[in-house]
């Protein structure tokens, strides 16, 4: 019985999908395929994007998947804040 189970406001359990893969350490998966990363102390986008995608200069992809809830600063991410890591 996960969370989602004790939040089900109608009583009823929604069948699992075994289809989504289970989160490792600092991702998550939402209800969509996207990856979610939460940030720590220390992290910047292009750290992010270097440690997901290999790359560090896809961290323009990472803020324009984030814009909404980063603001228009892709230098201040904030701790705590759940970013999408969009597939590219």
């Amino acid at each position: 019985m996960g969370l989602m189970d004790f939040l089900n406001t109608e009583g009823e359990k929604k069948p699992a999908d075994a289809s989504q893969p289970t989160a490792g350490a600092g991702a998550s998966f939402g209800s969509t395929d996207a990856n979610t990363y939460t940030v720590a102390s220390g992290d910047s986008l292009s750290k992010i994007a270097k440690n997901h995608y290999g790359d560090g200069t896809k961290w323009h992809q990472i803020y324009e998947a984030n814009k909404d809830l980063i603001g228009t600063n892709p230098d201040l991410i904030e701790v705590g804040q759940v970013l999408i890591l969009p597939s590219i």
